[in-house]
């Protein structure tokens, strides 16, 4: 019986060992909620600037002034706050991150995370320039949906990389952002969505079974 219950702990021993050379384990379910709650500060700061409700879907209306010229201000606005809320969200998590690792002994940049960052970084940055086109032909209304689904499939591609529940989140976020591509005039509350609330979702669970 003794020998059975030692076997099983070199195997439990020698599985998370696989395990840790193959998959970048490190990432704190507190990442998440974090970048969630980024999210969506930045969210209610962007519905507070256009003075508008969650369900009113004009705001796109105000990308242009009265003489049907593109409102300067409206896009300095966007390109800010999008880049406050990003810093902050990768900041947290990378904090989140690092402690998590040195409380379990564990190094945070080695090849599995070099592979992670490149499979995740691919399609943000394929999705990233093609909300550019999609700004220089002035269609608007996509480009929040866009973001959520090429953010779907960068932790869709990364999730064989990492804990293979952000595959889930990755599936949502396809799934949210198609439906936000019906829906165009609600864009930016399918964003906080999807950035915000799935984010504070997916990180108290995740935390709850991996970090506590």
């Amino acid at each position: 019986m003794e020998d059975s219950k030692v076997h099983l702990d070199h195997l439990s021993e020698i599985r998370s060992i696989m395990e840790q050379s193959t998959k970048f384990i490190s990432l704190s379910g507190l990442s998440g909620v974090a970048a969630g709650i980024c999210a969506l500060i930045g969210s209610f700061a962007a519905y507070n600037y256009l003075k508008i409700d969650f369900l009113d879907n004009r705001y796109y209306d105000l990308a242009y002034d009265n003489n049907g010229n593109l409102n300067n201000s409206f896009f300095i606005f966007f390109v800010l706050n999008g880049a406050l809320v990003l810093i902050f969200a990768l900041g947290s998590g990378l904090f989140f991150t690092l402690r998590k690792a040195k409380k379990k002994n564990q190094k945070v940049w080695n090849s599995t995370s070099k592979r992670l960052l490149f499979h995740l970084a691919v399609p943000l940055l394929a999705g990233g320039a093609f909300c550019l086109v999609l700004f220089y032909h002035g269609i608007f209304g996509l480009i929040a949906p866009a973001t959520l689904v090429f953010y779907g499939l960068a932790l869709l591609n990364a999730g064989k990389y990492t804990l293979h529940d952000i595959q889930f989140l990755g599936i949502t976020e396809i799934i949210l952002g198609i439906i936000a591509s019906i829906y165009i005039g609600y864009g930016l509350l399918f964003w906080a969505f999807g950035f915000g609330v799935l984010h504070i979702v997916y990180g108290v669970v995740m935390y709850w079974k991996y970090d506590k």
